[in-house]
């Protein structure tokens, strides 16, 4: 099949994303609409749901996708309003310090749920109504750059998110006979609401020294990959994580010198 223009297009497909109220899923919502798609954000904040589906006309549902009867509940929802699923961004997550020796139980299963388990039960609960419509689709899992290296202090939350990954590669090859493709997006150094409302002052300047293209990523940058892995574009693309960080990924430790310029290897 040649590429065109409209391979682009996710037109009438019906999306939906997870934590699609703020930050990142707002912004891959927000994409996913803008080239056609009719969106379903399923997002626990009443309200930020109800705004997020207002500014693209889309269908906001308060949902806890940590729990799978609201799961089950939001999918024959959004099914039945707005069609079978095709697209489904697993965006959902939080985070919060969890130094090694002083994680609890109560708080590792918190970052486990907020993180991995969600992922399992939307994954689970939309490929079976997948192949039941026999569309096929794609499925997406926003995860993190801290899932393929270490972070002190958030041993928790980048074990999740490394579980996330190993998730999406073999979801990937039990989905493939179904057409139906996992793919991952592993972002960095964001600007979100969250993240702009605990950095400290010039903090945007220091953000530019870590990441090699110099400057923080925008939402609407990670919408952007997540329209491609949605869509007839990726059409055999399956199993990957596509790394959306502007570099830090593989510099592995490189950052500019703030006197210099150059690159360097750890501090000076």
């Amino acid at each position: 099949m040649p590429t065109t223009p409209e391979s682009s297009l996710l037109t009438d497909r019906v999306a939906v994303v997870t934590g699609g109220g703020a930050g990142i899923g707002r912004g891959i919502a927000r994409g996913l609409a803008a080239f056609g798609a009719r969106v379903a954000i399923w997002e626990r904040d009443a309200t930020t749901a109800a705004s997020a589906a207002d500014e693209i006309g889309g269908l906001g549902l308060t949902t806890d996708v940590r729990d799978s009867a609201a799961v089950d509940e939001a999918l024959v929802r959004t099914t039945s309003e707005l069609g079978p699923v095709r697209i489904l961004v697993n965006n959902a997550g939080g985070v919060f310090i969890s130094p090694l020796l002083e994680t609890s139980e109560n708080g590792w299963d918190a970052l486990y749920r907020a993180n991995l388990k969600h992922v399992l039960l939307c994954t689970q609960r939309v490929a079976r109504s997948m192949v039941e419509s026999g569309t096929g689709g794609s499925i997406i899992n926003v995860t993190s750059i801290e899932g393929v290296r270490a972070a002190p202090g958030y041993a928790a939350y980048a074990a999740a998110k490394a579980g996330v990954i190993n998730l999406t590669k073999t979801a990937a090859l039990e989905l493939a006979p179904m057409g139906i493709r996992v793919n991952a997006l592993a972002p960095d150094i964001t600007l979100t609401e969250g993240l702009l409302s605990v950095a400290p002052a010039g903090s945007e300047e220091q953000f530019g020294y870590t990441v090699p293209m110099g400057r923080a990523g925008h939402v609407d940058e990670v919408a952007g990959a997540a329209v491609f892995l949605a869509g007839d574009l990726s059409s055999y693309v399956t199993g990957q994580t596509i790394h959306v960080d502007g570099g830090t990924q593989a510099a592995s430790g490189w950052y500019h010198d703030p006197a210099s310029g150059t690159y360097v290897l750890g501090p000076r």
